[in-house]
């Protein structure tokens, strides 16, 4: 191919402004070139809550956006992952105490499943059935959270830290806690893939298996 033709078919090519959601205020984050707006649908742009927010304190925390619509010259997107960097969960943990952490699938009010990865961690090294209490806590906290909250309103409260926050009020009175985070949590599937699912499921009726037992 001739340098004639890469360069027209580089000029083809327009530039978008990636924009985050409503929740952050549709600020741009980014830019992507396509030749057709329909070929960037679905593309993902990862950066931080400190790039968005313009606080580098907040820069701990990564977010993953997909792009669902595209305008003349904009595009824009949806969350679909909150994850705390490895550098600042390593600073967390201390010789002596206790991690406890869980991965708890949840179906938001708005029928999105969701993957949360809630971590506490202790001032001192809990005993098993104080980490087994807090565990409990946690998954507890996080199922009723999504049971009440749409998808958007589930991952504002996990940004935000009003979700953390609340699991330690309650779980700080089983053993002393340093902290809690939502060290990551991630969007599975949406409501259409999980009526797709529902659909292509098979219920299996106990009077129809034949049980046979071995001579």
């Amino acid at each position: 191919m001739s340098e004639r033709s890469v360069s027209r078919r580089s000029q083809e090519k327009r530039w978008y402004t990636v924009h985050a959601p409503e929740q952050f205020d549709r600020v741009p984050i980014g830019k992507t070139p396509a030749n057709d707006p329909s070929t960037i649908l679905d593309r993902t742009l990862e950066t931080t809550l400190g790039e968005i927010t313009d606080n580098a304190s907040e820069n701990t925390t990564k977010l993953t956006f997909k792009i669902t619509d595209v305008g003349s010259d904009a595009a824009y997107t949806e969350l679909i992952k909150h994850e705390l960097t490895r550098d600042y969960m390593r600073s967390l943990v201390r010789r002596g105490a206790s991690k406890i952490d869980a991965n708890i699938p949840v179906v938001t009010t708005d029928d999105h499943r969701v993957k949360i990865q809630p971590v506490a961690l202790t001032t001192k090294r809990a005993n098993h059935s104080q980490e087994v209490a807090i565990r409990q806590a946690m998954v507890e906290m996080v199922q009723e959270a999504a049971a009440d909250r749409t998808f958007e309103a589930l991952m504002d409260s996990i940004v935000d830290g009003r979700l953390s926050s609340a699991i330690y009020a309650e779980t700080k009175t089983i053993y002393p806690l340093r902290r809690i985070e939502i060290q990551k949590a991630e969007l599975l599937a949406r409501p259409e893939e999980l009526a797709e699912e529902a659909e292509t499921s098979v219920d299996v009726d106990e009077a129809d298996v034949d049980l046979e037992e071995a001579a």
